[in-house]
């Protein structure tokens, strides 16, 4: 499984903002990407979030850099790209994933990495967080974005 050797992040993320920027397609999994970020911002005692709904992933990129243009200390960007019979996953799956770490060099903000990128629907869904999946990637993207705007503020 991918996720074979990820670290668990837990970190104090008192007093921090964050913004989550959710994808809308695919509804259950990204519900459970979602609740997956919610959970892990609450462990880390976030209380101040924002969640903004975009309509896909391609739109994350200037969803984020809004947000960190705004002030928050951290952005959780969540999506769902699935392989399809043309190109349009690589492109789409390239954009947010320049876009996004663009955003995060260029502004300094730390954005937690929650796009899901596969091949089929079994495998967002082993990833989505939801009972029975053997992996939570929204919990794993609020976990590195709070652990880094925390690491940030040392330097």
């Amino acid at each position: 499984m991918s996720g074979a050797g990820a670290p668990r992040v837990t970190t104090d993320g008192t007093g921090l903002r964050v913004a989550v920027i959710a994808a809308s397609w695919h509804t259950q999994i990204m519900d459970g990407l979602l609740g997956g970020a919610e959970r892990a911002l609450e462990a880390a005692g976030v209380t101040d979030v924002t969640i903004v709904r975009v309509p896909g992933s391609f739109e994350l990129p200037v969803a984020a850099a809004r947000a960190a243009q705004q002030g928050f200390d951290a952005v959780v960007a969540l999506g769902v790209v699935i392989r399809g019979g043309t190109p349009h996953f690589e492109y789409v799956c390239s954009a947010a994933t320049m876009g996004l770490t663009d955003v995060a060099v260029r502004t300094g903000v730390p954005i937690g990495f929650g796009v899901l990128t596969c091949d089929n629907e079994v495998q967002a869904f082993e990833r989505a967080g939801l009972p029975g999946s053997r992996e939570d990637k929204g919990a794993e993207a609020a976990e590195a974005a709070v652990a880094t705007a925390v690491a940030l503020r040392a330097l």
